[in-house]
């Protein structure tokens, strides 16, 4: 006989945790289903947490060999691949063993099966296990994306999934992307001691993010020693006799060929949705495979929720465990507030790093709203210059004529730690007048977006 729920959660990271948490503190009779090999999500595993830890160390390295210019003496610096792993799998390990107690507290049966969805109400997991719920949570995740680039099945790739456990650097890598995993890891691999080659097909690298923010980007690539082409269009990959590859493209009207020992296919992601039945279940995908979702992440089929890569459109994971929430309240009846674009925060962590938060300058050009803005370079600014991190600027939109603040940009050092401010102030519907009634204290890089919102007011008082 069929299991009866009234919330099922088909995948247990980050969305689908936060959802069946979100349930059972509602009261909800809560199952979570995910076969995948190791409990934990893509975040903790093979995302965020290790990409993060091995960008750090990379970021650390760099500082020590450029250490003479604030007057220290370090003789050598040079990455310990066994060693990084070896932190890295430690960390990774803790991480991953407080999800797995979460998942298997027993507040809610954790099944350790794949599952399809067989009717739009049930799903039938792999061991033949039938469930039915009043409502579903899909949240899949993603897989690494496999575009039909010419060539691309012929030759041995790696993936993001590989280069967080290389044993040792490549000699030489051509990375085709110019996306955030991209750019983080062919600047974790150039800082290593790899020789790197970004292939990226759009005008600028990080296209989600501004032109003004990518030039930055690209200049401190370059200045690492990474060979970065941007405008380009893939016409054929080929294998080498060593077992490297083979990269022909055009850039700027000339046909140009790269070749390294390492290809690594940086190509972005997909949703993980094409073997769950969901056509079964009567939810409709977009082209993109992607679940189709209202704002409050239901699918087509009203009983059947979405969150997460797998709905899209960001990869975030903070935005998917607030989807996660948001469709178990909505689902259970309870007060559910949709996620909102323009409070959103974005984050690169390149070197410097990019950050913004709330509506990006098209956005609001886009939606034509009145508005001022400012900016201010690090190179000007006390703590910035000190510290030897000159590179990048913030920047301020404010409303046209209350100067209630729409978004903001920020692109340097700890740029991830600095956009909490704006992002803060975003939800709480503040002024940049009210920013200015803020402790900002002295030196420190924080300080430096008072510059911009000063100059903002000065506008708007005109």
């Amino acid at each position: 006989m069929p299991q009866s729920f009234d919330f099922i959660v088909v995948g247990g990271g980050s969305a689908g945790y936060a959802g069946a948490r979100t349930a059972c503190d509602a009261g909800a009779k809560v199952a979570v289903v995910d076969g995948a090999s190791e409990l934990g999500g893509l975040c903790i595993l093979r995302g965020c947490m290790p990409s993060k830890i091995l960008i750090y160390a990379a970021e650390v390295l760099h500082q020590a060999q450029h250490a003479a210019v604030f007057g220290l003496e370090i003789p050598s610096a040079r990455a310990n691949l066994a060693a990084l792993q070896e932190r890295k799998r430690r960390l990774v390990a803790e991480f991953a063993e407080c999800r797995v107690q979460q998942l298997e507290s027993g507040r809610f049966p954790l099944f350790r099966h794949r599952a399809r969805f067989t009717g739009p109400r049930e799903i039938t997991l792999a061991d033949g296990t039938i469930l039915t719920a009043k409502h579903f949570l899909v949240a899949t995740g993603s897989v690494i994306a496999r575009p039909p680039v010419p060539g691309l099945d012929k030759v041995t790739a790696l993936t993001s999934d590989d280069v967080l456990n290389l044993s040792h650097a490549p000699e030489s890598v051509i990375v085709l992307g110019g996306g955030v995993v991209a750019c983080e890891l062919a600047q974790f691999l150039q800082r290593i001691g790899s020789k790197v080659t970004l292939i990226q097909r759009s005008p600028h690298i990080l296209k989600e993010h501004s032109p003004a923010a990518a030039v930055v980007v690209e200049k401190a690539l370059r200045d690492d020693g990474m060979t970065v082409f941007t405008g380009t269009h893939l016409e054929e990959i080929s294998p080498l006799p060593d077992g490297g590859a083979r990269v022909v493209f055009t850039h700027q009207g000339q046909r140009q060929t790269c070749e390294a020992k390492t290809l690594f296919n940086a190509l972005g992601r997909e949703p993980a949705t094409k073997h769950l039945g969901l056509n079964f279940a009567e939810v409709a995908l977009s082209p993109s495979g992607h679940v189709q979702t209202d704002e409050f992440q239901r699918s087509s089929n009203p009983v059947i929720y979405a969150a997460g890569d797998c709905a899209g459109p960001h990869e975030i994971v903070h935005v998917a465990i607030m989807q996660g929430e948001t469709a178990a309240r909505h689902a259970l009846g309870r007060p559910a507030t949709p996620v909102s674009e323009s409070h959103l925060v974005k984050v690169v962590f390149t070197d410097p790093q990019v950050a913004s938060a709330g509506l990006s300058e098209k956005q609001i050009k886009d939606r034509h709203i009145p508005y001022v803005s400012a900016s201010y370079p690090f190179d000007d600014h006390g703590k910035s210059i000190l510290m030897e991190a000159r590179r990048g600027y913030v920047k301020i939109f404010a409303r046209k004529p209350d100067g209630h603040l729409l978004g903001a940009e920020c692109v340097g050092r700890d740029a991830s730690e600095l956009i909490h401010a704006p992002a803060v102030a975003l939800p709480l519907n503040a002024t940049i007048h009210d920013l200015l009634r803020a402790h900002w204290y002295h030196p420190t890089l924080s300080e430096i977006w008072t510059y911009p919102i000063e100059e903002c007011v000065e506008a708007l008082a005109k």
